[in-house]
């Protein structure tokens, strides 16, 4: 018996078979036209905002929020955009958030690599830099960039290093850094409280002006949150905080024109 009912002797489309009725053997290939071509990113989808990061005397601060957006959607908010790195070195990320997970997959794979050797040595922060700063540049020298920004932070052999790599490859260090919209608004205050103070600054003193910085930019900033990790390197080793969360204060938005019932 033919158990197949488009062999029944009704008409059947060679190119539409919605029940998958045809003998495996005897199906149509669909032709995807579209899958044969190369297929780049061509703008972030889900997004972090801004990191920040500061040397102080004993090592190097580093923050982000734990918001990824879906364009202006706040859809997931327990991302967590700081990783470690080996044993001295930390980074973060702004940008789109799966090309941050390849990322974290390219170091960790490194990592590993660098273990097997067992030979008593792994990678510091600033071969870590170079080498994101490498793949970076030779992504985007294939017209594929990641689209991220990315922070480096670590501590080995009694010296700071703290860096910055985008999608373009650029590299710079500095005392204080940050991307996305804190390098506008909180940069200013960064560099105020930290370049050439660095090797004075205490620890509490530097996790009151990354608090602050990121109280300003959720205040400021349309894609952050009011929740955030703190990462910090020291002599110690990486430690990495659970959530905190910044207290606000919104009374002072009611005299401003054209919000709530001050419409003129």
């Amino acid at each position: 018996m033919d158990h197949f009912p488009t062999n029944w002797g009704r008409p059947r489309n060679e190119a539409f078979d919605p029940y998958a009725t045809y003998p495996i053997h005897q199906r149509p290939v669909a032709k995807d036209s579209f899958a044969d071509g190369v297929q780049h990113t061509q703008q972030p989808i889900v997004t972090g905002t801004s990191v920040l990061a500061i040397k102080y005397k004993d090592g190097i601060m580093m923050a982000a929020d734990n918001l990824a957006s879906y364009g202006s959607l706040a859809r997931f908010k327990d991302i967590k955009r700081l990783h470690p790195v080996g044993t001295s070195t930390v980074i973060g990320a702004s940008g789109d958030m799966s090309d941050f997970q390849a990322i974290q997959s390219l170091l960790d794979e490194v990592v590993t690599e660098e273990f097997t050797h067992q030979d008593g040595h792994d990678l510091g922060p600033s071969e870590v830099h170079e080498y994101l700063s490498r793949i970076m540049y030779a992504r985007r020298s294939k017209i594929n960039p990641l689209w991220n920004s990315i922070l480096v932070g670590g501590f080995r052999d009694g010296q700071r290093f703290l860096g910055y790599v985008d999608l373009l490859g650029t590299t710079y260090s500095s005392p204080s850094i940050a991307t996305g919209y804190g390098a506008y608004i909180a940069v200013p205050l960064l560099r105020e409280a930290v370049d050439g103070k660095e090797d004075t600054l205490s620890e509490a003193d530097a996790r009151a002006l990354i608090h602050n910085c990121m109280r300003v930019l959720f205040y400021r900033d349309a894609r952050s949150l009011d929740k955030y990790q703190l990462a910090t390197v020291t002599a110690a080793g990486v430690s990495i905080s659970a959530q905190i969360q910044i207290e606000t204060h919104w009374s002072f938005a009611e005299g401003i024109r054209g919000y709530g019932a001050q419409t003129q």
